[in-house]
């Protein structure tokens, strides 16, 4: 302890007294955690900061162990860009490459894997064991459309008062949708009894990319059939024009003909 009674201030993990006003504590914060978040990015050219390194030519080639100042010197000679890949080799990798070409293919990669991940969704269709034969097909449909996704179903039989002292009700309901569904699903989970409910989970034929996919095959299908009716439709009136300079040239060839016969 100081003469002045308080404790002696240690950086970020000093003990602070009473007296210690709120402004020095966020100052103290502030200073521990100064810095900020450290860049995932590899370095290039000039921030790289080593005495020699392990140089890769642009094709690949491999151009051995060169000082620093002679990697950055090619790199100039060649319009590309010094790119540190392996940080942690003695002494470090570098390759000589467009970085910013580099980036755009590496995002475009990442986008592209991004629309190709499957990711298994499993909805959920709730019923109940006296439904309506039009609202079982409407629920039914629903079905269907999510197997066709390849997505997982779970279905849920929700029992009221007396319906729960019922439970093959509900049971030959999903029995009943299972086989109405069977081409393009499967049941990955029996029915069960769950409390008040009654859950069966179904499994879809086709996996998560198929579906995609086909989906995409049918979404270019489309599009494709649509610029051909637009296509078609600004064709017509060219031909009608056509037509109209035809008949309007004949027109005057018999008019011409019938002067010369006067």
């Amino acid at each position: 302890m100081s003469r002045t009674g308080r404790f002696p201030r240690l950086g970020c993990g000093s003990v602070h007294t009473k007296t210690d006003s709120s402004a020095a504590v966020g100052q103290s914060a502030a200073w521990c955690n100064r810095g900020g978040p450290i860049s995932a990015e590899p370095r290039i050219n000039d921030r790289i900061r080593v005495p020699e390194v392990r140089l890769v030519g642009p094709s690949g080639e491999q151009v051995g162990i060169v000082p620093l100042a002679k990697a950055l010197e090619l790199a100039q000679e060649y319009d590309l860009d010094l790119v540190e890949v392996a940080a942690n080799a003695r002494p470090p990798v570098c390759k000589l490459m467009d970085y910013g070409k580099f980036k755009y293919e590496s995002a475009m990669k990442a986008r592209e894997a991004r629309k190709n991940q499957a990711h298994t969704v499993i909805k959920e269709m709730k019923l109940r064991p006296k439904i309506d034969p039009h609202d079982y097909d409407t629920k039914k449909g629903h079905v269907v459309r999510f197997l066709k996704q390849g997505d997982k179903v779970k279905i849920t039989i929700m029992f009221r008062g007396r319906e729960q002292s019922r439970p093959e009700l509900g049971y030959r309901l999903l029995q009943r949708l299972a086989e109405d569904v069977q081409d393009l699903g499967f049941v990955e989970s029996n029915p069960k009894q769950d409390g008040r409910n009654m859950i069966m989970v179904l499994g879809p034929h086709k996996k998560k990319t198929e579906a995609m996919a086909e989906a995409r095959e049918a979404q270019a299908a489309r599009k494709a059939v649509r610029q051909g009716d637009a296509a078609g439709e600004a064709e017509t009136p060219a031909e009608a024009d056509t037509e109209a300079e035809v008949g309007t040239e004949a027109e005057v060839e018999a008019q011409a003909q019938a002067q010369d016969a006067g």
